[in-house]
């Protein structure tokens, strides 16, 4: 399965029509909550109840059947998402209703939905302006629309692929990456990228409007625009942040089959309250997540003593976070901290991989191999682009 996102262009008319589609389905999902409250629903009991609210609201019969029946689906993963955390010993309450604004997705599943060129056809709504970028597959399996803060509409199509082979992984294009605040991300092969920080840059018309937020009265007109201005501000960042972390991510996908990272704790890290706020900003879980489902092959290894450990010797040459060179005193060894961490990351996976018996598809080599070879060739390689 893939997902391709485009951005729709309804007019004043199907906007009204999705809007509404918006709000019947928090209807909808609000009727599931309370009786959810009460006891445990599954997905045929809330079916059942969706029956029974269709012969006592005659209305529902205007809307798309399915719609309707995918918000069982949707607060069925909710509840499985609350058991799971209460087994992981986080503190959970009931299930909450969804408030006005709060509500921003539908989903047309099997059926309901044609995508033309230019044009998506949805069930009781019409045909509505696309912008479609790129190609999709015809196997189009169910349509997404979503609403965001800013007042955005975009359709995020699910289209089946044809099965494909497994890639063939080649160990010599492997790569060890250490993220940090100074440099976003720090490889094996010394190239560094600096942290965009898009937050951080944007705090000041970001404080500026907050505080015109703050002297609106609550429930004007006037208040409003300006909630709609801090969300695009907002939106504006996250953006700026997707972009530059698909751009990065798909240079290491497509220069390396295997890509090392740190198993990191940013719960834990978030402690500090000094860098907490840039901890945020980069947002390394969201990159790591585009880096695996990119990569070939994403691995990730402990992260104990990868900073403190000589890369050249393993001696371990304890630091502070203000000291942002490694000086080993046994070899002599003078480098940046973060690419001698990255090259102990690319070293405890090869070991991971050397110590355990590969999967067939995969041939044996040894960091040996690897250190010598892959460390010069692929860095100019990668430098080019």
């Amino acid at each position: 399965m893939r997902n391709y996102k485009f951005r729709l262009y309804p007019n004043l008319d199907q906007e009204y029509k999705l809007q509404n589609n918006l709000n019947v389905c928090k209807w909808v999902y609000n009727k599931f909550v309370e009786q959810a409250q009460k006891s445990f629903l599954s997905r045929n009991d809330m079916n059942y109840i969706l029956t029974e609210l269709k012969q006592s609201e005659s209305w529902l019969y205007q809307y798309h059947s399915k719609m309707l029946q995918m918000v069982s689906t949707q607060l069925e993963g909710t509840e499985k998402a609350l058991i799971e955390l209460n087994k992981k010993g986080y503190k959970t309450g009931q299930l909450r209703f969804a408030r006005y604004n709060e509500f921003r997705t539908f989903t047309y599943n099997q059926s309901g939905f044609k995508l033309n060129n230019n044009k998506l056809f949805l069930s009781k709504i019409g045909d509505i302006r696309i912008k479609k970028h790129r190609d999709t597959p015809d196997n189009i399996k169910q349509v997404i629309v979503t609403k965001s803060k800013s007042g955005k509409w975009h359709a995020c199509i699910t289209c089946e692929l044809v099965k494909m082979n497994l890639p063939k992984i080649n160990f010599l294009k492997s790569v060890g990456i250490d993220v940090g605040i100074k440099s976003f991300a720090y490889d094996s092969d010394n190239h560094s990228t600096p942290n965009p920080l898009n937050l951080k840059k944007m705090l000041k018309p970001l404080v500026r409007v907050q505080r015109k937020v703050s002297r609106r009265k609550k429930g004007s007109n006037n208040r409003l625009k300006a909630i709609q201005h801090l969300q695009r501000i907002h939106e504006r960042i996250v953006n700026r942040r997707n972009d530059f972390q698909h751009k990065l991510s798909s240079i290491y996908a497509n220069h390396y089959d295997v890509v090392f990272v740190e198993d990191l704790r940013i719960q834990n890290m978030m402690k500090n309250h000094r860098l907490a706020q840039s901890i945020m900003d980069s947002s390394w879980s969201l990159f790591l997540q585009k880096l695996e489902y990119k990569c070939k092959l994403f691995v990730e290894v402990p992260t104990r003593n990868t900073t403190m450990d000589c890369s050249r010797c393993g001696n371990k040459v304890p630091k502070s976070l203000a000291v942002r060179i490694h000086r080993c005193d046994k070899c002599n060894l003078v480098i940046d901290r973060d690419y001698n961490a990255s090259i102990n990351i690319l070293q405890k996976g090869l070991k991971i991989f050397s110590q355990n018996k590969l999967p067939q598809e995969l041939r044996k080599v040894t960091p040996v191999e690897i250190s010598k070879r892959s460390m010069k060739q692929e860095a100019n390689t990668f430098r080019r682009w």
